[in-house]
């Protein structure tokens, strides 16, 4: 078994931040090319358009990666503070996007306690890299929200455990804890804090995450 120190408060922080500005430093940068092609292709009327598309996609891009980070990383609030379920299911879809995977959401109405919605914002965001070829999250939440449940049915072409989130489960093989890493690693904090257990199992072509 091979378990690799843990980070200190600052390291957490630093690796979170650092997660945080690769994630969107690359709409980011998107946004900055595109208003360099309105400014080089003035009276183009094509590259305008191409340049505002990108420019229009990216930036939606950016602010879905933000408004995530602001509710899965943040503090969104003060503590013991509660978090609207409609608002974890927009930040939710808006992370997805419109590419390659589809998340359909499944739960009731109500509000979770901050800890318990950033878990379930993390465990969305790992389980988008169980399906490295994209396909479908199927998301359902239990409906006794004073003992939440999630459960999320990753399903499409070579579906995989969700990247490092099960060597840090299962206490064994962790990974260097980096920039790369540190989201799941994350996601395993969360659940400790809130009381819940993570699991990750196969099912025929399909790999299923839940926590309770």
């Amino acid at each position: 078994m091979t378990k690799v120190a843990q980070p200190t408060d600052l390291e957490l922080a630093a690796l979170i931040s650092s997660k945080i500005c690769h994630d969107v430093i690359s709409p980011v940068g998107a946004i900055y090319n595109g208003l360099e092609i309105l400014e080089e292709d003035k009276g183009n009327a094509d590259s305008n358009s191409y340049a505002l598309e990108v420019i229009r996609n990216v930036t939606k891009q950016a602010s879905a990666r933000l408004q995530f980070a602001r509710f899965a990383f943040g503090a969104a609030g003060s503590a013991g503070s509660m978090i609207d379920l409609t608002t974890a299911q927009s930040i939710s879809m808006g992370l997805i996007g419109d590419g390659k995977h589809k998340l359909v959401w499944q739960g009731p109405v109500g509000h979770l306690p901050k800890n318990h919605a950033k878990l379930l914002l993390n465990l969305v965001a790992a389980s988008i890299t169980a399906l490295p070829r994209g396909g479908e999250l199927a998301l359902k939440i239990g409906e006794n929200l004073e003992a939440p449940a999630f459960v999320i049915r990753c399903t499409g072409r070579g579906a995989r455990p969700p990247q490092h989130l099960g060597e840090f489960v299962s206490g064994s093989n962790w990974p260097e804890i980096d920039a790369m890493s540190i989201q799941p690693y994350y996601t395993w904090r969360l659940a400790q804090e809130a009381g819940m257990t993570i699991e990750i199992v196969p099912d025929g072509d399909a790999i299923v995450l839940s926590a309770r």
